[in-house]
């Protein structure tokens, strides 16, 4: 959250209150990933930059390709105008985002080997990276669910040291989450994202 409105969070509580409100109720008819998208517009609207990385990562947890969010600002041309959508450009070039370097491909989903499975700890959950994604896996029995690292709230990238027990805890905002269900327990009104996932050969596979 920004410097500006942390500060009118704190002087104008009330006002604040209704518009945050208002906006939660105007999109709760969308799903999570267009509202992400039409953020990911208004910032570039805006040309906030740190807005602009926080919802194209959002849009990417919720389930939006690099192509969909290109599509979504060249969409918004009559509104946005040409230098804006070039400056969101240069921004998500610069970003070091993988699927937005220049010679990235498209990929379509797809299985991909994330361990193997005699590495994952009985009732234990373990963080780890696969093929530019991190993520929780937490095993209980044949039991095993894979989720995305980032806090559902402000797609924080939440560590390990964050997991206490069975909850793991935004260090940002303190939204927490019952490793074993994703289920938010504490603060936030939605789960974090997980993947489907299978075994095979030995191995733990996740779809994305």
């Amino acid at each position: 959250m920004s410097d500006a409105l942390s500060y009118l969070l704190r002087v104008r509580p009330q006002a604040m209150g209704h518009y945050f409100r208002f906006l939660k109720e105007s999109g709760k008819s969308l799903d999570p990933k267009t509202r992400a998208l039409i953020s990911v517009i208004t910032k570039v609207h805006a040309q906030t930059e740190r807005g602009l990385l926080q919802y194209v990562k959002r849009a990417r947890a919720e389930g939006a390709s690099a192509a969909e969010i290109l599509d979504a600002l060249l969409m918004a041309f009559p509104a946005l105008g040409l230098s804006k959508i070039v400056w969101a450009v240069d921004v998500l070039l610069a970003s070091g985002m993988p699927e937005f370097a220049p010679d990235a491909p498209e990929h379509a989903p797809a299985w991909h080997r994330v361990t193997e499975l005699n590495a994952l700890a009985e009732g234990k959950a373990a963080r780890l990276k696969c093929e530019g994604r991190e993520l929780f896996v937490y095993r209980d029995g044949r039991k095993i669910a894979v989720y995305d690292s980032h806090c559902p709230h402000q797609n924080t990238n939440i560590p390990l040291t964050a997991l206490e027990g069975g909850a793991l805890r935004c260090p940002k905002h303190g939204w927490t989450f019952d490793i074993a269900t994703g289920a938010c327990t504490e603060k936030g009104d939605r789960p974090l994202k997980r993947y489907k996932c299978k075994t095979e050969d030995g191995a733990l596979l996740a779809y994305w």
